[in-house]
């Protein structure tokens, strides 16, 4: 069963488009910002900010391709989409951080040994200032346009460019400290700092996105799986077990095993699954589909079974099952429940 209801549209892919535009043109300007601000100022510090603004216009660029192919139906080559494009995409972003950053460290530690003098602090700090206010309000709105429209790329972004203001957050405290000491080796080891938290956000965002290219088990879409199940399982559906989740960009694909009762025939148990398959699709929070496999409950589960008319019950009903993210990856013994 699948929800075609939410499938990307036309104007989902124009509106991630137009936020993925705004973010390369604002990034541009900000990157001519800071590479201003670096010629004035001469700071390892303003420059690490500027080679991280880089990474932003290089990703912002490839953002606009990207979903723009992530949007494309299903085909005959493609029958599960082209979601997982996303993915190549935030995991390029990734090592492009991861780069920036051994260039970062690089400069800062040559720095060290260059003692270069930092200047026009005050109309750096201005600068930089500005481009991390400009930094933190475009993050906030790719992260919101990303979850709103169910796009990783736009999240990526938005989460690269918030670290993108504590950058220049911490190179704003870097100047005026360099301005108020005149300890001009606290601008590369600045940038030394920041160099290494990039490093470590690149290969964060390159971990993510190889789990979601190789469909690493997720817990919180599985712990919300579990609570909407929780809420439309029908009483004939016994139970709800090896659950697994196929993350296709926006797309999901959810295949699970229903415990139904032994005693229904072909259509019952395909009528009653379907049923249950369409309320639990369209609850959940990203468009997929949902392929349930039937397994006879084999009289295993009477004590957690609502069934009232059992003609083959072998205990009596005592308690509904709870169904909890352990019990749908691994579910307890149908022993347990005789």
């Amino acid at each position: 069963m699948s929800n075609d209801s939410t499938e990307p549209t036309a104007h989902d892919e124009r509106l991630v488009r137009r936020a993925a535009g705004l973010s390369l043109a604002i990034s541009v300007v900000l990157l001519a910002l800071k590479f201003w601000a670096y010629r004035l100022t001469n700071s390892q510090a303003v420059f690490s900010d500027a080679m991280e603004t880089i990474v932003n216009v290089v990703a912002g660029g490839l953002a606009l391709v990207v979903v723009g192919i992530a949007h494309k139906p299903a085909d005959e080559d493609h029958p599960y989409g082209h979601g997982k494009v996303e993915f190549f995409s935030a995991a390029f972003e990734g090592g492009l951080i991861a780069f920036a950053s051994v260039m970062i460290c690089f400069e800062a530690a040559d720095a060290f040994f260059r003692a270069g003098k930092v200047e026009q602090v005050g109309l750096g700090l201005g600068i930089t200032i500005a481009a991390g206010v400009i930094n933190a309000g475009l993050g906030f709105f790719l992260l919101r346009s990303g979850r709103r429209h169910l796009s990783e790329t736009l999240e990526a972004s938005g989460q690269h460019v918030l670290s993108d203001f504590w950058t220049s957050l911490g190179v704003v405290i870097g100047l005026v400290l360099v301005h108020f000491t005149g300890l001009t080796w606290i601008d590369p080891l600045l940038a030394l700092i920041v160099g290494l938290y990039l490093g470590w956000t690149g290969i964060k965002l390159v971990r993510r996105s190889i789990g979601g290219l190789l469909d690493a088990e997720d817990r919180g879409i599985l712990r919300n799986l579990a609570r909407i199940v929780e809420q439309v399982r029908p009483g004939e559906i016994i139970q709800l077990h090896h659950v697994r989740v196929m993350r296709n960009g926006r797309f999901h694909h959810i295949d699970a095993h229903a415990v139904v009762p032994e005693f229904w025939d072909v259509a019952e148990a395909h009528e009653q699954t379907q049923a249950f398959e369409s309320l639990l699709i369209r609850a959940y929070s990203h468009p997929g589909e949902l392929h349930l496999h039937v397994d006879p409950c084999r009289r295993a589960y009477c004590r957690v079974c609502e069934v009232q008319s059992c003609p083959i019950r072998r205990q009596a009903f005592e308690k509904r099952m709870v169904v909890s993210l352990e019990e749908l990856i691994n579910p307890e013994e149908p022993s347990q429940f005789t």
